[in-house]
């Protein structure tokens, strides 16, 4: 069997570099293409199956933790970190292997050696290690974020998970969840839903909407000077009132 291994790291150079290593310490690997955030990441890994992945703990999208928890626990998962010694001390587990950044050669070799022995067997214990790294990374005490809401279509209540929303917006007593399949309504205030939300992913452009930023496609300005965003569904463009309208300066 030729293991396929998928790398995701939202710092290209580095993806870069481990591919390169990897394929010059493990010739028969079929290496595909390195995904740049954790939502990049789950696409593939559900399209292609790879055996082996690399995640790196911090992504935009999803994080390393988050996407292991939601893939094929038959599937090897090697963390790539920056955290200290006494953060990865969690990793310590049979069930995942971790790297910590910059990766040494000597350390990249032990990797290789334990992956090739372990892809003959069934990594075990996955959601209790990835349970113990989640409260031994910096911040775990911190709030967590929404990971998924319910949401009325009709007459069925539907759970989303968060990195499918397109964008919230405002609207009368609800607020109105947009994804890919269609409309959906809550109750949740927007103004409530905006401190659970990642700050980092969904970005307020105007009082009554937010968008996901990975859904974002583009940006325009108008003869008047007012920002639009198009989002990668081919169809949506959302006004950036004046308020907001800095964050998009360089974009």
């Amino acid at each position: 069997m030729t293991p396929r291994v998928l790398i995701a790291d939202d710092e290209p150079n580095l993806a870069h570099d481990l591919r390169e290593r990897l394929q010059a310490s493990w010739p028969e690997l079929e290496l595909l293409e390195p995904a740049a955030n954790g939502l990049e990441a789950l696409r593939a890994i559900e399209e292609e199956a790879p055996e082996i992945v690399f995640l790196d703990i911090r992504m935009p999208g999803l994080s390393g933790i988050e996407l292991a928890r939601r893939i094929d626990p038959r599937t090897h998962v090697v963390f790539v970190t920056a955290y200290d010694q006494y953060a990865v001390e969690a990793f310590e587990h049979e069930a995942v292997d971790y790297l910590l950044k910059p990766v040494s050669d000597e350390r990249l070799a032990r990797c290789v050696e334990r992956l090739k022995r372990g892809l003959a067997e069934q990594p075990q214990g996955m959601a209790e290690v990835l349970e113990r790294i989640a409260r031994a990374l910096p911040g775990a005490a911190g709030p967590s974020k929404l990971r998924w809401v319910r949401a009325l279509k009709g007459d069925i209540v539907q759970q989303i998970p968060v990195d499918e929303i397109l964008y919230f917006q405002a609207s009368d007593k609800y607020t109105v969840v947009m994804t890919r399949a269609g409309e959906h309504l809550i109750r949740t205030p927007l103004a409530e839903l905006v401190g659970q939300l990642d700050a980092d992913v969904f970005w307020q452009i105007h009082r009554g909407t937010v968008v996901n930023m990975n859904e974002v496609a583009a940006t325009r300005r108008d003869l008047g000077g007012r920002v639009y965003v198009r989002l990668r569904d081919g169809r949506s463009e959302l006004a950036v009132s004046r308020a907001y309208a800095q964050r998009f300066k360089h974009m």
